[in-house]
């Protein structure tokens, strides 16, 4: 992927946020099955997260798999468990050549444990790496990330009265910073509970290209639309 953008006259964001969405209705809109828009996905994504990573954003964080998506069929889900573990095993290459530390959000149950273990050997392989950080959000919803926050604080025995927003983000399943820039393809108007707390002051861009045809003339669109916002937190302009 190339692009003719000149970044350094654009705002970078330093965290952002993809829900990858639209799979299923592209491959429908040609005539092909759930699983192919899958196939297509992932592909696209193996090289997009490249790309994004190059344009000097330190942290992205991905919709790859809610907590709901276990309710579609298990054949689908089946194959795009396959897709993780054939991803995890692929990047990792790339991810130690590009000096990318990979992340995990959300819970262990139920995902294979053959999910598991290619998520954990890239997670340990890539742990000292420093020059960005991928967040893969698995089997993760946003309502369950604060209730899991919450559990740990009150079996930790902190002083809740003096626990501040900054305290609280360390008990989430990844201490990271709040997002810039959250991106959600296919046109779609909602957050479907990703990262409801690191959400709070993002800004929100809904392009209607579903996530196989996003590619990286598209994500500097969205630069360039974050670049002409006025950002401002509580009323307060961000100089």
């Amino acid at each position: 992927m190339d692009s003719n953008v000149d970044y350094s006259r654009l705002k970078i964001p330093t965290h952002v946020a993809i829900i990858v969405d639209g799979n299923g209705r592209w491959a429908k809109e040609r005539g092909m099955s759930r699983l192919k828009g899958h196939d297509a996905g992932f592909d696209n994504l193996r090289e997009l997260v490249r790309y994004i990573m190059s344009r000097g954003i330190k942290v992205l964080s991905l919709y790859v798999f809610s907590t709901e998506n276990f309710k579609r069929a298990k054949e689908e889900v089946g194959h795009l468990m396959d897709l993780f573990i054939l991803m995890y095993k692929k990047e990792l290459k790339t991810f130690m050549k590009d000096n990318i530390k990979v992340v995990f959000s959300g819970r262990d149950e139920p995902l294979p444990k053959s999910v598991i273990k290619a998520r954990d050997k890239l997670v340990e392989a890539t742990k000292n790496n420093t020059g960005g950080i991928v967040n893969f959000c698995m089997n993760y919803g946003g309502r369950a990330e604060i209730m899991d926050a919450v559990k740990k604080i009150a079996h930790s025995g902190v002083d809740v009265d003096r626990l501040t927003d900054e305290d609280f983000r360390h008990y989430l399943y990844q201490d990271l910073p709040d997002i810039d820039l959250m991106i959600r393809t296919s046109g779609e108007l909602r957050l479907s509970n990703f990262l409801l707390w690191q959400n709070s002051y993002a800004e929100f861009y809904f392009p209607k290209t579903k996530f196989p045809d996003f590619h990286a003339e598209d994500f500097d669109q969205a630069i360039i639309e974050y670049t002409s916002r006025d950002r401002r937190f509580g009323g307060i302009k961000n100089n």
